[in-house]
């Protein structure tokens, strides 16, 4: 079986199969909690359990796969092209939004580490929770953090956001497309960018936005974080 999961084409298969398998439960049920990305995480752990095949081996077959997640965020530049001239008119609103959210993730989790006692290697791999993987596993490597807890804490991340963040649009009465586009692409990046494609293309291109500004503003400012631990 370990033999047979690093060929690249079964695990990309098989992940592709679970997820499509997340999207019919979703499509027949309308549950905001059958997100088929997290149906497609706890399938493949749930594989992985059962036939005794290492994460590592999983990995490497998924490699080709993974290469792509680069040239997928890139593509994120589409919406935001056609969004242009509406981006550009409400430019400063949304640096705004995206500074106060990047700025107050990383806060929040600073003081929550502080409060729960965490060792500061843990702290420093949570702060780049909000952002997109790319990113935010080269800088908690370089920051001195677990790029593994990493990747889990910002898939976690943006499964709830993906899950959760029109539940907290609604609570919030945030029904301006702009604000929603902001909210899910600064908390949730790319996971909650395809939440707010779902919305309105508006909605898609603002989060698009907010989720690269995020990347970059979280990059700028992250020693300065770290240097408090």
């Amino acid at each position: 079986m370990a033999d047979l999961l690093s060929i690249g084409i079964l695990p990309v298969a098989l992940t592709l199969v679970f997820f499509l398998l997340g999207q019919k439960l979703q499509q027949k049920l309308r549950s905001p909690l059958l997100n088929p990305i997290l149906i497609a995480v706890i399938l493949v752990l749930l594989f992985l359990q059962v036939s005794g095949v290492s994460v590592k081996t999983y990995q490497a077959g998924m490699s080709s796969l993974s290469w792509l997640l680069t040239p997928a965020t890139i593509c994120l530049a589409v919406p935001m092209y056609e969004q242009f001239q509406l981006l550009k008119k409400n430019l400063w609103a949304i640096a705004a939004g995206v500074t106060a959210g990047a700025v107050s993730c990383l806060v929040m989790i600073l003081l929550f580490g502080m409060l729960a006692g965490f060792e500061s290697v843990l702290t420093v791999s949570l702060l780049p929770k909000s952002i997109t993987t790319a990113i935010g596993v080269v800088l908690s490597e370089m920051s001195g953090g677990m790029p593994g807890v990493t990747t889990a804490a910002i898939v976690f991340t943006g499964i709830f956001a993906n899950v959760m963040g029109p539940a907290f649009c609604k609570l919030f009465r945030l029904t301006d497309p702009i604000a929603q586009g902001v909210a899910l692409g600064t908390s949730g990046h790319v996971i909650g960018t395809t939440r707010a494609n779902e919305i309105s293309p508006l909605a898609g291109a603002v989060s698009s936005l907010s989720l690269v500004v995020a990347s970059l503003l979280t990059a700028v400012i992250l020693p300065v974080f770290v240097s408090l631990i």
